[in-house]
């Protein structure tokens, strides 16, 4: 099994930067994707970038193209999502998400974080 625990959620101001942070635990070596998902009050859940352990690809949905970065410290066992230039639509809860592929859909990853809150204000 793997676990996941995001962190480094918050308040923010438009405009501000955030960093994310995903601790995985377990058996990690059998999700080689890892992704950020967002879920905000009445709306479905949503991918948002997601990153292999190995290599260099990477993918993002392209709300947050230019702004966010995801990365990774294969030593730590963490997944990293830096937030720049957010925006007031940023606002939700964010997800962490381990699966087999690099996939945006988030029926195709096998485990998920608790989740941790991201608020910005205008």
């Amino acid at each position: 099994q793997v676990q996941l625990v995001e962190s480094g959620g918050g308040l923010v101001q438009a405009g501000g930067s955030l960093r994310l942070s995903c601790a995985a635990s377990g058996r990690t070596f059998s999700s080689s994707a890892m992704a950020w998902f967002r879920q905000a009050p009445g709306k479905e859940r949503e991918f948002v970038a997601a990153i292999r352990w190995s290599g260099g690809n990477t993918l993002y949905t392209d709300s947050v193209k230019g702004r966010f970065t995801i990365s990774r410290d294969n030593a730590k066992n963490t997944v990293y999502l830096q937030m720049n230039s957010l925006k007031p639509e940023d606002t939700a809860v964010y997800y962490c998400a381990a699966g087999s592929l690099l996939l945006r859909g988030p029926k195709g990853y096998d485990y998920w974080g608790q989740g941790t809150q991201v608020t910005v204000s205008s």
